[in-house]
């Protein structure tokens, strides 16, 4: 297990009530460290997806509508994999 930091952040109040009933079993500290590794993540893919539009130009319309498909159905097989292992783990 990777060694932890507490950490101060400021948050709206409304976020904050939203945040913590989704959080709800997992806690605060587990939602929020998944965000921020989701946004990280994104923020990586998009420094790659601008290097290689720099390296071999933006995309066609066709390839951008193909790599949106991708994209929908990794996160709907990823959302099937969660659901799935939740669902495992309150039988079990």
């Amino acid at each position: 297990m990777a060694s932890t930091k507490k950490v101060t952040v400021t948050i709206p109040e409304d976020l904050l009530d939203e945040i913590r009933s989704e959080a709800a079993e997992r806690g605060l500290s587990a939602y929020v460290t998944e965000a921020l590794r989701f946004k990280r993540d994104r923020d990586r893919l998009r420094e790659l997806s601008d290097w290689l539009q720099e390296e071999h130009g933006p995309l066609g319309e066709e390839e951008r509508t193909a790599a949106f498909e991708e994209l929908e159905d990794l996160d709907a097989e990823h959302e099937r994999r969660r659901v799935g292992k939740h669902d495992a783990g309150g039988t079990a």
